[in-house]
């Protein structure tokens, strides 16, 4: 396949996976509509999660990878961290969802790309150029402004910003493919999934499928393709075009999720929320303008190889 053909079916997959997550909320709508717990959800998610995803990676033959971390402490336990940032970051998300907040959750995910930039300063002490400090700031005001003159701190926000932040950060320092990681992180999570459903089942608190609707059953069962084909079509577009082209096109995510909770979820914003979310806007406009200003020599060879 030549460099064009490559590129062109790397935006293909890009796109869709960032459409899908950006239409996530329609996904979850159904549950919206149901008493279940957010908690619950999520423990159901990770367990049909780790089936799909199991199942999947013996179909693929990447099983050997997962087992051979399994018995490798130093591969687990940057694993087991990263698994409890990915259960916080769905559990936040899926809250979310069920209790009518995805402008807030779609705010997370506009501050995500700065919050890494932020994070590789800090952390991984990367310079950090005018515009991105730029952008930085006027996130950082509208957070400010939502917390004191709105009245209302986006916690919401905030940690699935941090959650998902730190989580790449994980993933960065401990590299897996995207298959064989998910395996191992949902196989973490997985034990203490069933421990909670066993014990809600044993309180008279557990939401079996019986008092579910259909849709609302399927949506379940689905949750484990649902949650892993868009994860193998970001790692499949992510080898193939530039991390500057990807940088822009993770945006069309939290916009499709912007407009989800005002049309489907029927959220409002006040002007003075109002006022907190363009400062985030902006400054998530300044960071796509950074990287369009970037030079193109700059932009063309972050490819990663099959």
């Amino acid at each position: 396949m030549d460099a064009a053909a490559r590129h062109k079916q790397g935006l293909h997959y890009a796109l869709l996976c960032y459409v899908f997550w950006g239409l996530f909320p329609i996904y979850w709508y159904p549950l919206n509509q149901s008493a279940m717990p957010a908690e619950q959800i999520l423990a159901q998610r990770v367990l049909w999660s780790a089936v799909f995803a199991v199942v999947l990676g013996i179909a693929l033959k990447q099983s050997r990878t997962v087992l051979a971390a399994l018995v490798q402490p130093k591969i687990l336990l940057p694993f087991a961290v990263s698994a409890l940032l990915i259960g916080i970051n769905w559990l936040v998300y899926l809250w979310s969802i069920v209790h009518n907040r995805v402008l807030e959750a779609s705010l997370g995910y506009f501050i995500n790309p700065l919050f890494s930039v932020f994070l590789g300063r800090v952390v991984l002490k990367e310079a950090l150029n005018r515009v991105q400090a730029l952008a930085l700031l006027l996130a950082a005001a509208g957070i400010a402004w939502l917390a004191l003159p709105a009245g209302h701190v986006p916690w919401v926000a905030l940690l699935l910003t941090a959650s998902f932040g730190v989580y790449g950060l994980m993933r960065k320092r401990a590299p897996m493919d995207a298959l064989p990681g998910l395996i191992l992180e949902t196989l973490l999570l997985a034990p203490f999934a069933l421990l909670y459903l066993l014990w809600c089942a044993r309180t008279g608190s557990f939401y079996g499928f019986s008092q579910l609707t259909p849709l609302q059953s399927l949506v379940l069962l689905g949750s484990g393709v649902a949650t892993t084909v868009p994860l193998l079509l970001f790692a499949a577009g992510a080898r193939r075009i530039s991390l500057s082209l990807l940088g822009v096109l993770q945006y069309i995510a939290p916009t499709l999720q912007l407009l989800v909770g005002l049309t489907l979820f029927g959220e409002r914003l006040t002007p003075s929320q109002l006022a907190g979310y363009t400062l985030v806007w902006a400054g998530a406009a300044v960071f796509l303008w950074g990287l369009y200003r970037r030079p193109r020599h700059h932009q063309g060879n972050h490819h990663v190889s099959d």
